[in-house]
């Protein structure tokens, strides 16, 4: 008699020290069939996020000890998960700050519980692999994008990429030459049912352009396209 496959079931880690707003969302959460971990200060999320390896976490920005920002530059020491950052603040920087540390989206308080579902969906349907029809690597100068291996490498050099920047990166690489607007970026990496704004987009390419060494006044690779988007620069060779 075969056996049906055992299929892991999602798992969310909430970070965040008010203990009734956690227990709200956990209950959302496990309604969706996930399995959630409740920590309630920055050292212990560092260590859960290590140890038990979740899918997305949910980070509050404000957190005894270690703050929310300094959690996930930690993480993203070793984790490329999905993180959605939770803050209570409304200035404009506090979300610049999260996306350029590695953030994947940022939601203020107050928030609605089926809102994070709606996000955290949207992240884990985000194609990590190529169609069978897609170009697998893409050479510009001495930049190479490796879609199989999800590696950049620059001058031979592998660069550090989160897998939302590598995702990002490909792309533009998938046409060089073409204008692609902020919210086709939006849907190809983001997902079609994305509710954030478009604002996350020009975050993760200045931290792309940051990791290439491109600047962004004489671009080697990533060209920006006032008013539409961005574009990989044409001359790229794929196969």
């Amino acid at each position: 008699m075969l056996r049906e496959a055992t299929v892991r079931p999602t798992t969310v880690l909430i970070v965040d020290d008010e203990e009734p707003l956690a227990e709200l969302v956990r209950g959302y959460l496990v309604a969706e069939g996930w399995q959630v971990e409740i920590v309630g200060d920055g050292l212990m999320a560092i260590d859960a996020a290590r140890e038990d390896r979740p899918d997305v976490v949910v980070l509050d920005v404000m957190l005894p000890g270690v703050d929310g920002f300094e959690v996930l530059r930690r993480i993203r020491a070793f984790s490329d998960v999905y993180v959605i950052m939770l803050t209570a603040r409304t200035e404009e920087i506090d979300r610049v700050v999260g996306l350029t540390v590695g953030a994947d989206d940022y939601l203020t308080k107050p928030f609605s519980p089926r809102e994070l579902v709606a996000r955290i969906k949207a992240m884990l349907r985000r194609p990590r692999v190529p169609g069978p029809n897609e170009t697998q690597r893409f050479r510009l100068e001495d930049l190479v994008i490796d879609r199989p291996s999800r590696t950049v490498s620059l001058l031979g050099r592998v660069v550090d990429l989160t897998a939302l920047e590598f995702d990002l990166l490909a792309a533009l690489a998938t046409d060089p030459g073409i204008v692609v607007s902020r919210q086709q970026l939006l849907d190809r990496v983001w997902g079609l049912d994305f509710v954030g704004d478009a604002h996350v987009v020009d975050v993760h390419i200045a931290n792309v352009r940051r990791k290439l060494d491109d600047d962004a006044a004489e671009p080697r690779f990533i060209e920006t396209v006032r008013g539409v988007g961005y574009r990989f620069r044409p001359g790229a060779t794929k196969r």
